[in-house]
């Protein structure tokens, strides 16, 4: 059993069909003895599908401030409302190690039916969370911003307006009435250009995309432009470093990040590590350099000095703090290239490593945009599908670059 239920972010899957009450219960056991302690404290949280009311964010920090043995998180995040999973913390405040997911699963054959315990509600979380975010914003003065919020019908429906509005903002909020079946339904991070749309609609300086469980973010600019984790995260760097708080003066990043950013930080000082796709990477990375600031494309960006996850309500904040007054639009931390995303459907997505001619393709385009974009194919980890990626200076050599690579990938592997 080991290895096949733990993802790169916990065990999820369709609520009653594969995250069955049977299957939730085994693994809070299992992770429940694996903490050592003779009497585990225990928080548990969820958003806000029928299947799981809290926030994957404030997890960390009522570990912290409550002293708790472990955390479990019960949300899909972006997924549909039919799905759901299962993410813990340890009393640490950081996700749990692979070493510790293995171990886990290991313990599921175990036919301990013991009762896990007691369950009593933790009653003022969402107030704590609320004073942690004050605390850490208390200089952020929002008096002038008319900002619209899009909470996904999520985690963040209630703390993302009220923190908004303590720090002066006129704020008005869509995705803020979940029915445990309309999270992320046509709305949120995922769907971010129904925010763009009612951003310039409704004539608001910028807005903001929450995912369902509230642990990424995406912008949008008065004009309606999407602004992304990877220009979210350059603002922040460049504050950050500017304001002597941009630990160990680095920025871990995911293969996803687009050229333009590595170009902006490397034009500023700032070094760039790379990890695989996925927060958990970029938080191993940040917890193995000692640095301070991560994230993701998608809109995970991770502020250890508050933080030990991805908080979107606080990167949103933080995207603020950066701006220090000056509009969205007028943002000029990095250049995105132009990117061009295909995914194709292949017989064996790990022939790739076999595959002789793509692999010289690959290196021919990588030479033909050296010091100009990059070329990034790679195999889904979950999926019959080579994912290939080309950045370049326009959008023209872009398509270019990248049709020629798929035609290659179809005829090889398809």
């Amino acid at each position: 059993m080991a290895g096949k239920l733990f993802g790169t972010d916990g065990v999820r899957g369709v609520a009653g069909e594969f995250l069955t009450a049977g299957l939730a219960l085994a693994l809070g056991r299992a992770a429940t003895r694996r903490t050592g302690a003779e009497h585990p404290q225990v928080l548990v949280i969820r958003d806000t599908r029928e299947s799981g009311e809290m926030l994957q964010a404030a997890a960390p920090l009522l570990i912290r401030r409550y002293g708790f043995d472990l955390a479990a998180v019960l949300s899909a995040s972006h997924n549909p409302y039919r799905d759901n999973g299962i993410k813990f913390f340890a009393g640490d405040g950081y996700k749990l190690s692979d070493e510790t997911e293995l171990a886990i699963e290991r313990e599921l054959e175990l036919t301990d039916q013991r009762p896990i315990g007691r369950v009593r509600a933790l009653r003022g979380a969402a107030e704590d969370y609320l004073r942690e975010l004050h605390t850490r914003f208390s200089e952020l003065d929002l008096s002038a911003l008319d900002v619209l919020l899009d909470c996904a019908n999520g985690a963040t429906h209630h703390v993302a307006p009220e923190i908004f509005r303590r720090l002066g903002a006129n704020v008005t909020v869509t995705g803020a009435k979940p029915d445990g079946r309309n999270i992320n339904a046509g709305c949120g991070s995922t769907h971010v250009g129904t925010l763009a749309e009612a951003v310039v609609a409704g004539s608001h300086a910028l807005g903001f995309a929450f995912d369902g469980d509230g642990d990424r973010v995406l912008a949008v600019d008065r004009r309606g432009e999407v602004v992304d984790g990877d220009e979210l995260l350059a603002l922040a760097a460049l504050h950050l470093r500017d304001r002597g708080r941009l630990g160990g003066n680095g920025v871990v990043v995911t293969v996803m990040t687009n050229y333009g950013f590595h170009a902006a930080m490397e034009r500023e000082g700032v070094s760039v590590a790379s990890t695989s796709v996925g927060d958990r990477y970029v938080l191993e990375e940040l917890r193995a350099r000692d640095w301070m600031l991560g994230g993701e494309q998608s809109g995970h960006i991770i502020e250890m000095g508050f933080n030990r996850t991805g908080d979107g309500i606080a990167s949103a904040l933080l995207t603020l703090e950066a701006l220090a007054g000056r509009d969205l639009c007028e943002r000029d931390a990095m250049q995105k290239l132009p990117q061009r995303l295909v995914n194709v459907p292949v017989r064996d997505r790990d022939a790739l490593g076999r595959a002789q001619g793509v692999e010289e393709a690959i290196r021919s385009a990588a030479l033909q945009l050296a010091g100009r974009g990059r070329v990034l194919v790679r195999p889904s980890g979950t999926e019959p599908l080579v994912r290939v990626m080309v950045e370049a200076p326009s959008e023209q050599e872009a398509a270019d670059v990248c049709e020629r690579l798929v035609g290659l990938v179809r005829r090889e592997l398809g």
